[in-house]
């Protein structure tokens, strides 16, 4: 039986694109109204309802792109118990309380989509689908640039550092981080691409050390060093190659020497021994204990649910507010295990682990082997920084996965695939 002359099937490839588009765009607006809500200077309900006409198109949109049809028989089966898990776990702790739907609702970082977030991979998986990712990452890149322009002062002198720390990572884990997913690709994106990119990273780094947020600094390093070695293996010009490396020592010495001016200006500690103050500083030993003890036996196996918490008192929230039970902690994996046990810890592991084999190590592109770097990111990241979110860093890990699994992406060069981007 043909099933592509199914009236359906039909209708789904005519206008898949138009979907795809839909989606993505539903996605930016959720995206940008939960950042600059985050300012606390703008009107939470204007935002709450960007963000709920975000969702009211990303839903439907992404109901009509799925299609459960994947070649991995391996990959098929883990995704079906991986996403069945992730229903048991919100509905396990899902509570019909006014304050607890409107968390899951319009905070991304603790978003009831984070659950739903893997369906990506029964998303299309082809170069136009890819295409529009590189323009979503850089619209993103976009408003991160335009966001800290008009929050400038806010992000760099407040006096109030706990809030100031917290909207640079909502800023730039909600925004900027994807761009080293294309810094990653670069042979297929043009200069001034490449640049923009290379620019948004390098501005979220200043911002991290200026802040002395340990984590951003390195989730924003991370992906030009990878983009560095991949460069060494790719170019043979090695002019080039210095021009890169003096690249990321300016970046750092910038960002230190930039971030010691504006502090010495207003009269605040070396923000240089203050980030290094940061890296040997203990900050997660005493909530790590607080969430051993609280935890018991059966909540390590399946967790707590969607709204697990743990008894942790005394620790700052910022604004003078305490916190006495807490909803995740900023070691990521045990967040995972809060909520979902080491059930959902260990079905992660299971998909995502083949799936960074396969595709740095069974590839012929560049695109494969960036997915799956950028796929060991977010493992490595696990630890220093929560970055299971529903973001765009998270979004490109699940669509990562499934082209690592496909084997017809692994098999295509990259002279194939710079041919297919160059099309308009």
């Amino acid at each position: 039986m043909d099933t592509t002359r199914h009236p359906y099937i039909k209708f789904k490839r005519e206008y898949e694109s138009r979907f795809l588009i839909f989606f993505w765009l539903g996605f930016i607006i959720y995206s940008s109204a939960f950042a600059i809500s985050t300012t606390g200077q703008v009107n939470y309900v204007v935002c709450n309802i960007l963000q709920i006409i975000g969702l009211l198109i990303i839903i439907p949109t992404s109901i009509f792109l799925i299609d459960f049809r994947i070649d991995d028989g391996y990959l098929k089966t883990l995704m079906w118990l991986y996403l069945i898990w992730a229903v048991s776990v919100v509905i396990r702790g899902f509570v019909f309380e006014y304050d607890i739907i409107k968390l899951l609702l319009f905070n991304a970082f603790e978003s009831l989509f984070i659950y739903f977030v893997p369906i990506v991979v029964f998303f299309p998986r082809n170069i136009q689908h890819i295409k529009k990712i590189f323009l979503v990452i850089l619209v993103l890149g976009i408003i991160y640039v335009l966001y800290s322009t008009i929050f400038l002062k806010q992000l760099l002198v407040s006096y109030d550092i706990k809030e100031s720390q917290d909207i640079i990572e909502y800023f730039s884990k909600t925004l900027s981080i994807p761009c080293g997913f294309i810094i990653m690709t670069y042979i297929y994106h043009n200069r001034k691409v490449n640049l923009f990119a290379l620019f948004v990273l390098g501005l979220t780094f200043v911002m991290a050390i200026v802040r002395a947020r340990r984590g951003l600094a390195f989730l924003s390093f991370f992906p030009i060093l990878a983009a560095y070695v991949f460069y060494l293996f790719y170019s043979r010009n090695n002019f080039l190659k210095v021009i890169f490396m003096l690249a990321l020592v300016i970046m750092i010495t910038l960002g230190f020497a930039y971030s010691q001016s504006i502090f010495g200006y207003f009269g605040q500690k070396s923000t240089t021994s203050w980030f290094i103050d940061r890296i040997t500083q203990d900050t997660r030993s005493e909530v790590e204990e607080y969430f051993y003890q609280d935890m018991k036996p059966s909540d390590w196996i399946i967790g707590k649910g969607i709204n697990g918490q743990y008894y942790c008192p005394g620790v700052e929230l910022g604004q003078g507010r305490v916190s006495i039970f807490r909803r995740g902690i900023e070691t990521d994996y045990l967040t995972i295990i809060l909520k979902g046990g080491i059930v959902s810890l260990g079905l992660m592991l299971l998909i995502i682990l083949p799936a960074i084999v396969k595709g740095f190590f069974k590839s012929k592109n560049l695109l494969a082997k960036a997915s799956a770097t950028w796929i060991f990111l977010y493992l490595v990241s696990l630890y220093p920084a929560p970055v299971t979110t529903f973001t765009l860093n998270y979004l490109i890990v699940w669509i990562s996965i499934g082209l690592c699994y496909s084997q017809k992406f692994r098999n295509l060069t990259d002279d194939d695939l710079i041919g297919y981007f160059s099309n308009k």
